[in-house]
């Protein structure tokens, strides 16, 4: 299958709200929603890779020291394998705002259930909901 593709993931908590957003329908697992972030780059760390995407995402600057590491999941999809390094991010700088023009929610975590997530976020959806 080839290798892994290393994936940053920010689970963006604020007010007892998770930010979510639409994959646009030419990416993999397009037109499905996901939690932000995007592939770590070669001699990228990864809270690095974290702070970088989300800022090209969203526009917002995240506060290293108010991210925790909460899971690390590795899932094979029929065309390619992924792992996800996942963050929980408590506290940040800046108005999220989608700007790949992407659709962005906030959404309690019991709303999770109405939206359609790749299979590999199963773990990240059941870590939220507990």
């Amino acid at each position: 299958m080839g290798r892994e593709v290393k994936v940053v993931v920010g689970v963006i908590l604020k007010d007892e709200q998770v930010l979510i957003a639409k994959r646009s329908a030419k990416q993999h697992q397009g037109g499905l929603w996901e939690f932000p972030g995007g592939k770590v780059e070669s001699g990228e760390s990864e809270l690095d890779a974290l702070a970088r995407e989300l800022e090209e995402e969203l526009g917002i600057m995240i506060i290293t020291d108010h991210c925790q590491k909460r899971l690390e999941i590795h899932h094979q999809y029929s065309d390619k394998a992924v792992g996800l390094h996942i963050y929980w991010v408590s506290d940040f700088s800046g108005e999220p705002q989608g700007q790949e023009g992407q659709l962005i929610c906030w959404v309690s975590c019991a709303q999770l259930a109405d939206y359609s997530f790749p299979e590999a976020n199963q773990p990240i959806l059941d870590a939220l909901q507990q």
